[in-house]
């Protein structure tokens, strides 16, 4: 399963994380219209996922994400043959119908397999692998954009057969999963505490989204290149895999919603090193090290805190009702960052997201506070 993740997370964001600077580029495409494009695509798959999350609940995991592999490895590499905005849009809206599996799901299936009292480091251990597959992948793929983005995406749809193979041979047998309650579609987005969790956490999403697209974009504006922007990212993802499972560790023993707080204001000063530091590419560098810390933190505790709030046999459905809120969130960080950066610049975009962490994390820790009396 982890190794499964790996690949996959490997393969798309060698080639997702410079998709932003091929569309603009290379096919011609404005910066609007390619933010709208990837917005599009997000909504879609966060749809799509509460009821693939739901189906797994009934169906199983297994088939599902055998699908969405190798769907995935059709259509991924398909944006070669975008030549305007109308094949952006159909290519965006077939790659999140065919992402709209793996979240929900692989995460389920991650909480199905591992002890109640040990799915945080679980969940670490599965994102320090996808950070040291996305440090692996990224690092080079940034120096390999420059010269070909042919090969980056004939590897991408290599990966993810390879994806594909890796779940037919290891994911067999009987799997466990809860079947105390009926599956109910779009159950998690319409549970009150879910929504009230979700009203704060998507600032990560969000974030996460702006480090991943939004941020190659604002180093390619002052002259950065690929090869500096992929090294900086790969950084990130150094420092995640280093960290990630003492801090889990650590996190477990006081319960996932307890230091969201601290997260959020690392996140709200990482856009302030992004608008205050003059040199862009030391801006990139010093913002991205300080997100990295707050990544340690939200990356295991947010499904962790979803699995709490999920009852018996409901699991897959609402981690899909949290899919939904994390890619609409993701989604909408490229398409609010061309806006605000046509009409203000960037310096305003990344000053308007510091102030918007910061009031997230302010809640976070004034609720911290309350469960603790």
């Amino acid at each position: 399963m982890v190794a499964a993740n790996f690949i996959a997370v490997a393969a798309r964001m060698s080639l997702v994380t410079f998709l932003g600077i091929w569309f603009v580029r290379e096919a011609r495409i404005d910066l609007a219209t390619v933010g709208v494009a990837f917005l599009c695509e997000h909504l879609l798959r966060g749809l799509a996922a509460p009821v693939f999350g739901a189906l797994s609940d009934r169906v199983g995991r297994r088939p599902l994400l055998i699908g969405a592999a190798l769907a995935t490895a059709v259509v991924l590499p398909s944006f070669l043959l975008v030549d305007g905005p109308a094949a952006l849009f159909v290519w965006s809206l077939a790659l999140g119908l065919t992402g709209a599996v793996n979240m929900p799901v692989a995460n389920a299936l991650l909480l199905d397999l591992a002890p109640p009292e040990r799915r945080q480091s679980a969940l670490a251990l599965n994102y320090t692998a996808m950070s040291v597959a996305y440090t692996v992948a990224v690092m080079p793929a940034g120096y390999i954009a420059e010269r070909s983005y042919a090969f980056l995406a004939a590897s991408a749809a290599g990966g993810y057969v390879l994806v594909a193979l890796l779940y037919l041979v290891s994911l067999r047998g009987n799997l466990p999963m809860e079947r105390a309650a009926p599956p109910v579609l779009f159950a998690g987005v319409r549970d009150p505490a879910l929504l009230r969790f979700a009203s704060l956490a998507f600032i990560f999403p969000f974030s996460m989204g702006l480090v991943v697209s939004a941020t190659p974009l604002f180093a390619a504006d002052f002259g950065v290149g690929e090869g500096y922007i992929g090294l900086v990212l790969g950084g990130n993802s150094i420092l995640v895999a280093a960290l990630a499972l003492p801090v889990a560790a650590r996190i477990e023993a006081h319960g996932p919603f307890r230091f969201l707080g601290i997260a959020a204001f690392f996140v709200a000063a990482t856009h302030a090193c992004y608008a205050s530091i003059p040199d862009v590419a030391t801006a990139l560098l010093v913002g991205t090290i300080v997100f990295s810390f707050g990544e340690l933190v939200f990356s295991s505790a947010v499904p962790a805190a979803v699995a709490r709030l999920a009852p018996p046999g409901r699991r897959g459905a609402y981690q899909g009702g949290w899919a939904l809120v994390s890619s609409v969130s993701m989604g909408s960080a490229l398409f609010f960052s061309g806006v605000l950066r046509e009409a203000f610049g960037w310096g305003a975009a990344w000053a308007v997201y510091a102030v918007v962490a910061l009031c997230a994390a302010l809640v976070f820790l004034k609720r911290a506070r309350e469960r603790q009396a």
